[in-house]
């Protein structure tokens, strides 16, 4: 191993020792230390262990962690491969991060103790330091933070050589211990991922009737064929095949709110599917494509049409969406496309007003207290699971990556299918 020594010069201790530059010969290398000779001695031993397991010195900038961050996003996050959708969700994870005083923390100085306790306040909620109240985040939520933070200090030790090890590796996601009841008179959870009865759905769908509510349509969908909201809103009329009653879901709609656009893109699992749909949509989707021709025949010039832009940003193309009056000249590189959500006028329906719309019938319908868009998918896959449909082919419909991902999350269907499967051992007796 190789020698290193400390001298001081003025107020401060100094530690230096050799390293191997490109060509391989042995060069001094002298780094700042502290006022105290036994802690600049420290620091020596910890540059020397760090060089004989890495063969590099981590470079002595003052780069603040949310410094680390943007280079993180701009050097390495762009140009990759990873989707913009999950992207778009590193960069708002970024922004949250950056509100927090840890991102104002010299990148040399933080440790496992500062991320742990970091995680603990996301996991768990608590005190932020200015004193408001942090509430817990979601499982899927810590995990996309985790994300972040370890993708990040993995670039900044190896190949931005900013530290020279990565304090996030002692980092834990800490889970809260559920109390169990052993004599509780409270029976177990029937329905642990909830869903919307058909009579809550038609006093959903009666309350946006009446106040003529263009988000209609994307819950309709939604309710029969069980599509995500970003899916609902991205559908195109040529997505829609109304003779044999089936669409195929293509691509997703969402705001990216760190470029400030509305996009589309490509789905969570980058792939086309197939879903079939009832008479009841193909019915509600011929009588919305009537209504759409009319309207455009009656607001006249003053229609909307939608259009997309390809726009082409460090290796990343994103498709972003505009909506302009129909005697509009359209601009150069602008292709119109045909949404199948919307407004009566022609404008798009897009994700942020339907989910707008939830949160105002949350409010409005009794009984509707946690609904949100969402539990039209679990709504969808509890029916037909209920209704006896095969779970390779629900997992199909849904876009799942595998059939677990299915029966783990919506295997409880209803009471009334679990008496139904525990009877069958009646017939076996019966038989024997």
């Amino acid at each position: 191993m190789a020698k290193g020594s400390v001298r001081k010069k003025g107020k401060k201790w100094y530690y230096r020792f050799y390293i191997e530059d490109e060509s391989g010969n042995p060069v001094q290398k002298e780094y700042p230390g502290t006022e105290s000779k036994s802690e600049t001695e420290t620091l020596l031993r910890k540059a020397m262990d760090d060089y004989e397991n890495k063969k590099f010195v981590a470079k002595t900038q003052n780069v603040t962690l949310g410094d680390m961050l943007d280079m993180w996003v701009d050097e390495e996050l762009k140009p990759g491969t990873l989707s913009n959708g999950t992207v778009m969700a590193y960069q708002g994870t970024i922004q949250r991060i950056k509100q927090h005083p840890i991102a104002k923390r010299k990148l040399k100085t933080v440790t496992s103790d500062h991320l742990q306790s970091y995680m603990d306040l996301l996991s768990f909620g608590g005190t932020n330091p200015d004193g408001t109240t942090a509430n817990a985040l979601s499982v899927g939520y810590i995990r996309l933070y985790s994300a972040v933070l370890q993708g990040s200090f993995r670039f900044a030790v190896f190949p931005k050589r900013l530290i020279s090890f990565n304090p996030m590796q002692y980092v834990v996601r800490r889970g809260k211990k559920e109390d169990y009841e052993l004599f509780s008179d409270e029976n177990g959870n029937d329905c642990s991922v909830p869903t919307i009865t058909h009579d809550q759905y038609s006093a959903l769908t009666a309350f946006l009737r009446a106040k003529d509510n263009p988000a209609l349509l994307p819950i309709q969908i939604a309710y029969f064929t069980g599509l995500r909201i970003g899916e609902v809103c991205g559908l195109t009329w040529q997505d829609i095949n109304l003779e044999e009653q089936y669409l195929s879901v293509r691509r997703s709609m969402r705001y990216n709110g760190v470029r400030r656009k509305l996009e589309i893109g490509a789905t969570k699992r980058k792939k086309v599917r197939t879903v079939d749909f009832c008479d009841t949509l193909a019915g509600i989707l011929r009588e919305a494509k009537r209504e759409q021709h009319l309207r455009r025949f009656q607001y006249g010039e003053l229609f909307n049409l939608n259009y997309y832009v390809v726009v082409k940003e460090k290796d990343r193309t994103y498709y972003e969406i505009y909506t302009l009056p129909r005697s509009a000249e359209t601009p150069e590189g602008y292709t119109e496309i045909s949404f199948v959500c919307l407004r009566p006028d022609g404008a798009i329906e897009a994700p942020n007003t339907v989910g707008l719309m939830c949160r105002a019938a949350k409010k409005k319908i009794a009984g509707f207290e946690d609904f949100h868009f969402h539990l039209l998918r679990h709504t969808f896959t509890s029916n037909l699971l209920s209704g006896g449909a095969a779970p390779k082919d629900v997992q199909e419909l849904l876009g799942h990556a595998n059939v677990s991902t299915t029966m783990n999350i919506y295997a409880h269907a209803t009471r009334e299918a679990k008496r139904t499967s525990a009877r069958l051992l009646d017939k076996v007796v019966g038989e024997g």
